[in-house]
């Protein structure tokens, strides 16, 4: 069960505040009376709306006095921040005492979940085993306290994002990364979308059983959701180191963050903000938190005033370049064919999920990539100067909205804070939903 549990319709800072004195307080009577080594494990900036950094660093600010720490944002193969963004995302955390995570030579084997238990759990979807690699400096590292921080929100891999997620990709290694996002991409994505236990999930839970139960570690776990002044707030906190722990924060994400229609939607129009999204790796979230949504037919328009390129790395922005977002068929037909497709399995089980899989169009208005490399790529491009014009979006609220001459939209200012379905997607598939 959860150490604390908070749920309301707007948890203000202040109250916040007084949940990590009293998240604080726990930890000292139930791992480590006087921590003297302390290491925190927010969400990188992408996540930089839920609050999260703002969160760690007043955990930071309420043991700086007694205890070393550190902070390894999850970055999984995301970039490492500037210290400009580190400062934008954890304040007066110093920039010193934040670590980027090198996912290719900063990781060490712990384990492995074998071929066989895979293969169970994904009902054949999947066979090959799961290498557990983690951060060394985590795993090697002496600590007294672990705290995981993150916004527990609707998830294309996981279903949820958060939780033991922070280990197993924020902080996985090459060959993890690649084996469990191919896996959940045989599973499908919109088998996966709003679950609370998805196949990978269920991996991921016994890996932590079987190599992680060792570690001092708890999470710190928040929900948002919007108020009726259209504005995101937090309305949930869930503090605890066990399953329940999450799923009790999850349950009401899928409660409050998951939008249902009766019908498909013809035109979604979503913003990706300019100071979290610089990437179609990370900007694509506008495909996956959607398309479940979307008719056959129909257009999503992303407007990304900060997108610059298309992977976190160079060698996935190249990948992308090269191949293209060109559907699940192509995909699979590449992948058997190309090395370099098998060797950056992640970036492959990418090109499927940000795929429309021709069933609508994806127009991207950027604020930095030519027409000519976003069509290049299989999308479609709008000028971004064009598009705010036309749908307005700082005087948008989320939900359906018409434009000047009559066209109806329906508007997403955060897509990255939810799902958006019909009841007919949401209920009727494989995996079922509201289980749990």
């Amino acid at each position: 069960m959860p150490w604390i549990a908070q749920r309301a319709a707007e948890i203000s800072w202040d109250r916040l505040h007084a949940l990590m004195k009293q998240t604080v307080a726990e930890a000292r009577r139930r791992i480590c009376a006087s921590p003297k080594r302390v290491l925190l494990l927010p969400p990188d900036i992408t996540r930089m709306h839920s609050g999260a950094g703002k969160l760690t660093e007043i955990l930071f600010n309420l043991l700086k006095d007694e205890a070393e720490i550190h902070v390894i944002p999850t970055l999984g193969q995301h970039v490492p921040h500037t210290p400009t963004e580190n400062e934008q995302m954890f304040g007066t955390i110093p920039n010193e005492i934040i670590h980027a995570h090198d996912w290719r030579h900063g990781c060490v084997g712990v384990g492995q979940i074998s071929g066989r238990f895979v293969d169970e759990t994904t009902q054949g979807a999947a066979d090959w085993p799961l290498p557990i690699v983690l951060n060394r400096m985590l795993m090697e590292e002496q600590w007294d306290w672990i705290i995981n921080i993150g916004h527990v929100v609707p998830h294309e891999v996981l279903g949820f994002a958060n939780h033991n997620k922070n280990y197993f990709i924020g902080l996985g290694g090459k060959d993890l990364i690649c084996a469990s996002h191919m896996a959940a991409a045989y599973c499908g994505i919109e088998n996966n979308l709003g679950n609370l236990i998805t196949p990978l999930r269920a991996c991921f839970n016994r890996a932590e059983d079987e190599f992680l139960g060792q570690l001092p570690d708890f999470y710190v776990q928040i929900v948002l959701a919007r108020n009726e002044s259209d504005k995101l707030v937090h309305t949930g906190l869930y503090v605890g180191d066990d399953l329940e722990t999450y799923l009790g924060a999850a349950r009401q994400s899928r409660e409050q963050n998951i939008t249902v229609f009766d019908e498909p939607v013809q035109k979604i129009v979503c913003v990706m903000q300019g100071d979290e999204f610089f990437s179609t790796w990370v900007a694509n979230k506008a495909v996956y938190r959607t398309r479940m949504a979307l008719a056959d037919g129909g257009e999503l328009i992303i407007i990304a005033t900060g997108l610059k390129r298309f992977g976190e790395q160079p060698e996935v922005d190249a990948f992308i370049r090269k191949y293209g977002y060109v559907g699940t068929p192509r995909v699979m037909d590449l992948y058997r064919q190309n090395a370099d497709m098998q060797d950056l399995a992640h970036a492959t089980a990418h090109l499927i999920h940000g795929s429309s899989e021709g069933r609508f169009t994806i127009t991207y208005a950027p604020g930095h990539l030519t027409q000519t490399e976003i069509e290049g790529v299989n999308f479609r491009y709008a000028d971004i100067k064009t598009m705010i014009a036309r749908y307005q979006p700082d005087q948008r609220k989320q939900g359906w909205n018409t434009t000047v001459d009559g066209e109806r939209f329906y508007f997403i200012p955060t897509p990255s804070a939810g799902l958006w379905a019909t009841r007919e997607k949401l209920f009727n598939r494989t995996s079922g939903f509201m289980e749990g």
